[in-house]
């Protein structure tokens, strides 16, 4: 069995996650508490269903203390138990809540959501430490279903490298394990007939290829990750995102982290460009 649980805060898109796993073919529940995972993967399984999908978040609260030792329990019984993270920035949450005008779950007259947010972070401290974190601050829905789709499609029993470029000016993204700063090599933004174009882009790319300290900064980060991917591969770790950021997020950012996949291509590898996902 394969068992997909989705928690993370309020307004950070569990709702869309776990619709994208029912598209892909999963059973999935909304809000299940976590001391009765292992009773219901037992159910499912009698049913038949070998790809499950369950959110667990603040809504069952009293609960969320026991989902170490469910996971664990389930993992004993040779079940493939995931736990992906979803979060975003405080603004973006806000932001969100006011759009949609849904109330926070935590939500009482004497708090502000700016509150209730600080309160839920603080519930679910120890919980986002157990799986893959997904900042969703800058995704769009459709962008948030594709990276479902993928991290959920690889092989649980290998590390996957997840390769994101971003841009300094939106923010470092939170679920970066490593962060490189790529702001210093040249800009192909100061070039006119470069600057609407992308790191993707053959024009682009020609012009990295024609500056010697582009390919010594990619050389550097791959050395490092080659240096120190085993021992992360040991410590059965399912996913390791090294984050790449210039200043948009555009050209020198997504060029690198195109170039560390090719680079990596016999590892499990996925690619995210932060800011070229909106659509």
């Amino acid at each position: 069995m394969q068992l997909i649980l989705i928690s993370g805060l309020s307004g950070s898109g569990k709702s869309v996650a776990l619709k994208a796993l029912e598209d892909g073919g999963f059973y999935c529940v909304d809000n299940l508490p976590a001391t009765m995972l292992c009773e219901a993967a037992s159910l499912y399984t009698d049913y038949g269903y070998d790809r499950i999908g369950i959110s667990v978040d603040v809504r069952s609260s009293p609960s969320l203390g026991a989902l170490p030792e469910e996971m664990a329990r389930l993992r004993a019984k040779g079940v493939d138990v995931r736990l992906l993270f979803l979060e975003s920035k405080d603004e973006t949450l806000v932001k969100r809540f006011s759009e949609t005008r849904r109330r926070h779950p935590l939500s009482n007259p004497g708090l502000t959501v700016q509150e209730c947010i600080r309160i839920e972070r603080e519930m679910l401290g120890l919980i986002q430490e157990l799986g893959t974190r997904i900042d969703t601050s800058d995704l769009s829905a459709n962008a948030l279903r594709t990276a479902i789709r993928e991290l959920v499609d690889a092989d649980g029993s290998r590390l996957t490298l997840v390769l994101q470029s971003f841009g300094f000016k939106n923010g470092v993204p939170l679920d970066a394990d490593f962060v490189f700063d790529v702001r210093c090599l040249p800009n192909p933004f100061y070039e006119a007939a470069l600057r609407p174009l992308t790191g993707l882009d053959q024009p682009v790319i020609d012009f990295f290829k024609g500056e010697a300290l582009v390919g010594e900064m990619v050389a550097d980060i791959g050395q490092l990750i080659a240096r120190w991917l085993p021992h992360f591969s040991r410590e059965n770790r399912s996913y390791l995102t090294i984050a790449i950021g210039c200043t948009g997020g555009q050209h020198r950012s997504v060029y690198i982290s195109e170039q560390l996949a090719a680079a990596f291509r016999g590892q499990q590898v996925l690619i995210r460009h932060r800011q070229l996902s909106h659509d």
